[in-house]
Formats: C-alpha cells, structure tokens, sequence
C-alpha cells in the first residue's frame, strides 16, 4: 500500500505544477511549483525514500536516460545538429563569464573556499556537485559541505523562471517572422526525406509494436553507451545518445518522436522528474539557514556574468540576447528541465501544431545542446581545476 501512495503523491506533486504553469501561461515553471512542493514535503511528511518506493529508484534512472535521449535525438536531423556549434560557444562562454565574475567579486566579498566551493555547482551537474563534496571531504574542508548541495538546489529555483521567462520572449519573436509559406515547403522536404530513409528499413505496420520500438531504442542507447566507453569517456554518453537517436532517425531505424509512437514518454519524463525533486532531500531548513544569503549573492553574480558574456557574443553567433541568455542559462537547469522547460513554453505559446513545430525547430537543439556543454563538460571541467586550488 505504501508504494502506491508514494507514486500518487508523485504524480499530485507534479500536476499541481502542471496545472499552476497551465494557468500562468508558463510564466511560472511546472517544475517550479513541483520542487517547491517536494521541498516542502520533505521537510514535513514525506519519506526520504519517495522516489525509491514510487519505483523511480536508480535503476530505472540508469535505463531510461540514454533511453530519453535517444528519443530527443529523433527530434532533429544532423544539419540542425551541426548547426549548434554557436550554441556550444555560448553555454561555454557564459559558463566562463560566470566563473570569472563569481571568483572576482566573490573573493571580495567572501573567503576562497566559500566561492570555490559554489561555483562548480553553480554551473549544473549533480557530477560537479559530487566532486566538490568530496574534495572538501577529503581536504577536511568539513565546515564547507553544506555549500555545494546548497547551491546545486537553490540554482535551479532561480534558473527556472528565468529560463521559461526568455525561451517566452524568444517564442514571441519568432512567431512574429513566421511564413506559413516557407514552413509548408520546409514540411515538404521533411515528409522527402522520411520517406527516403525509410527505405533503408521496411516491416510492416503490425510489427512494429510498442516492445519492438522500445528494443530498438534501448539498443540505440546501449550502444551510445558502449562507444563513450570506448572513448574512455572523453565523449559523454548522453552527447553519444543524442547523436545516434539523430542518425537512427536519420536511417529510418527510429521513428521521429519515437517514445510517442511507443505511448511511454510522458511515464518516463514523470519518472526522472521524480527521481530529480527526490535530490531536494539532503537539504534542510537548518543547512539554509545559515548560508543562503552568500548562497544567493554568489548565484546573482554567476547569473550576471552568463547575461554578460552570452549578450556580447548573441549578435556574433546569430542569435537574439534572450537566445543565447537562455542558451547559457540551461547551466542551471540541465536536461531534462532544459527540454521540460521548452516544450512547456512552446505548448502555451501557438496551438497550431505546424508554429510549435517551427518554434521547437529553433529553440529545442540549442537548449539541449548547451545544457549538454555547460553541465557535461564546463562544470566538471571548472571543478576539476578548483579541486587542485582548495
């Protein structure tokens, strides 16, 4: 019975977020509202545990990761893929402008450790976050651990509303230069190219089940896993799941949107968004007490530095400075949030599917490439220089 009270209060603490971000137009983050929600819980009734007896343990993360990804990847094609390199170049320079100006300020403001401490966290990843803590450990630094974790939750109440509220303004400006007309054609050539690939692979429609789409997709994964190993992990698997989920579709192995065909995706994203707000459990009013204003000082800073560095180069790179702001900004989110975040704005922005189709072709690949930038390489990057300055 237990489990089964977990997994609806999961599922109430995520449509009550839902519900709020449907009401607001997305001005107010779905997943906002559901890590309040958890935070609050934990601090009062719920157990530490939830996500684990709801089912949404580690192993059901481990499988469905590269399984989501793979997924994402047949959501574009390899030019919009290529095209992203500008979208790299501005997670990874707002990441930079947000170091620099954190050390810089911070310092002054600050002791050494303090800011060294935050900053890695500050940049995304659950990985840098790890390998902070442990370093403090392991340097004795025992009165600066609280700080990590501090700023790896508090990141993500600030970069939600700020991402939802630039991928918003960008939506609008590129309602606004929508052609029908062009969008048609653009259909044309992607309705060409679906049925070319498609040659490569032929089975008919009674096959194709729900089970043998899901294989295919594990197998993709599987192998997206295999060659990061091969690379002693110099290419992450998450960028090696993305890339194969493009060329699987690209081949006509993978159907586009390939979850959906298999009518398990909206399960999954539930069960990673579960497994995410399950972290906001080490985190107590006691840690925060004592730490959130410098918490919050150095996360201003470090914001103030992405807006920075990303407006100077939007114009260089081709993007608007809500873009690229936004693109830099997934350094506090991360994927999923980053995709969780842009399809929600999407969704309230145009009911017509051929608008939201044309918007998520142009704010989608940058906002999973970039969060793949600054968390999977800028963060742990930055944090394995400051562990060998503490």
């Amino acid at each position: 019975m237990k489990y089964l009270i977990a997994f609806l209060l999961v599922m109430v603490f995520i449509f009550i977020g839902e519900w709020v971000s449907s009401f607001s137009r997305a001005y107010i983050p779905s997943i906002f509202i559901s890590a309040i929600l958890f935070i609050i819980g934990f601090w009062t009734f719920l157990p530490k545990d939830i996500a684990v007896q709801a089912s949404f343990g580690d192993e059901f993360i481990a499988i469905i990761v590269p399984v989501l990804l793979v997924h994402l990847g047949t959501m574009m094609d390899l030019k919009q893929l290529a095209d992203q390199w500008r979208a790299v170049v501005i997670a990874l320079t707002g990441a930079l402008g947000a170091a620099i100006l954190t050390m810089v300020i911070g310092t002054i403001l600050y002791d050494w450790h303090t800011v060294a401490a935050t900053i890695p966290p500050l940049l995304g990843g659950v990985v840098s976050t790890a390998l902070m803590t442990e370093g403090l450990q392991a340097e004795g630094l025992t009165m600066y651990l609280a700080l990590p974790v501090a700023m790896y939750i508090l990141q993500n109440f600030i970069g939600y509303p700020m991402v939802s509220f630039m991928l918003k303004k960008e939506g609008n400006r590129l309602l606004k230069e929508y052609d029908p007309t062009a969008q048609t054609a653009t259909n044309t050539e992607e309705q060409k190219e679906n049925k070319q690939s498609q040659k490569f692979i032929k089975m008919p429609n009674q096959y194709k089940t729900s089970a043998f789409v899901l294989a295919k997709v594990a197998f993709v994964g599987l192998l997206a896993m295999g060659l990061s190993q091969l690379t002693n992990e110099a290419i992450d698997s998450s960028i090696c799941a993305l890339v194969l989920g493009v060329i699987g579709h690209q081949v006509g192995f993978l159907e586009k949107n390939v979850l959906n065909q298999a009518k398990v995706f909206n399960w999954l994203m539930y069960g990673l968004m579960a497994y995410i707000f399950s972290q906001l459990n080490t985190v107590t009013p006691q840690i925060l007490k004592g730490i959130i204003l410098q918490i919050l000082i150095l996360l201003i800073l470090g914001v103030l530095g992405m807006f920075i560095a990303s407006s100077l180069l939007a114009k260089s790179m081709k993007m608007s400075t809500p873009m690229a702001f936004a693109t830099s900004l997934t350094a506090l989110c991360g994927f999923p949030s980053d995709y969780i975040l842009t399809s929600e704005v999407i969704q309230h922005l145009t009911s017509d599917e051929r608008k939201r189709d044309y918007l998520s072709d142009h704010m989608m690949p940058k906002m999973l490439v970039g969060g793949f930038a600054t968390v999977s390489v800028a963060s742990i990057i930055i944090a394995s220089i400051l562990l060998q300055l503490l």
